[in-house]
């Protein structure tokens, strides 16, 4: 009895494992507005009633892409990070972002899932976030691990925080930044943003007909936004 259970546990993965892959070609064809199950069970060669009952409707096809796609590039940055001298925080930085910027080239589809414009009607569950957390916490990480190695350059400021964005930042601090202050924590968010923008400008094709040689601005600008984080370069 056991072993036909685990039998039928292992025919469910394989095909829900095909499903998302078809899926993640259908990404690239018609985008994720355009997924179809009925589609899906054509290219399986099933009927629509059987690919329903692995994945009751789009959206719980769409959160299984977002979860997959978080937990692949939450694996390219934690690898990046684990390869580079641990003491080394700008070397740790450029490493991540190379990371994700390889992992973006080479899955632009999902990249533009995860991080470009929302889906129209979907609303990613909260189960999603544990996955979509992994690359913000190996980014937080290298900041705070500075921070408790006494090498974070606060910026100084001329400007208090504003009381307004105080809640803010400490739901920051104690999700990815422990420790950190205000300052620092502006700092981190401002170099994230920076990180993301240049990725959504490349692989959105903003940079098309200015920009020829990306891999280089991106290098220099991981670099200036290191920097710009507190990180000792």
């Amino acid at each position: 009895m056991a072993s036909a259970r685990a039998l039928r546990e292992r025919v469910r993965k394989e095909l829900t494992d095909e499903i998302v892959e078809i899926a993640k070609a259908q990404l690239a064809d018609r985008g994720a507005e355009n997924l179809s199950l009925r589609a899906i069970a054509r290219d399986l060669g099933m009927v629509s009633s059987a690919v329903y009952r692995y994945f009751p409707s789009r959206d719980d096809l769409l959160t299984a892409l977002v979860t997959d796609g978080y937990n692949s590039v939450g694996t390219a940055v934690e690898q990046a990070d684990e390869a580079a001298a641990a003491d080394d925080f700008a070397g740790r930085w450029r490493s991540v972002g190379q990371a994700l910027r390889s992992w973006a080239i080479e899955h632009p589809h999902e990249y533009a899932l995860l991080y470009g414009s929302p889906v129209r009607g979907y609303h990613a569950p909260e189960t999603t976030l544990q996955a979509a957390m992994r690359d913000k916490v190996v980014l937080g990480r290298i900041i705070s691990d500075a921070h408790r190695a006494g090498v974070l350059r606060t910026p100084p400021t001329a400007q208090t925080t504003p009381e307004s964005l105080g809640g803010d930042l400490e739901r920051v601090r104690s999700a990815v930044l422990p420790a950190v202050p205000d300052e620092a924590v502006t700092a981190a968010l401002a170099a994230w943003s920076g990180l993301f923008g240049m990725l959504n400008l490349e692989l959105f094709g903003h940079f098309n007909n200015i920009i020829d040689d990306r891999a280089a601005l991106f290098d220099q600008a991981l670099t200036r936004l290191a920097e710009l984080a507190g990180l000792p370069t």
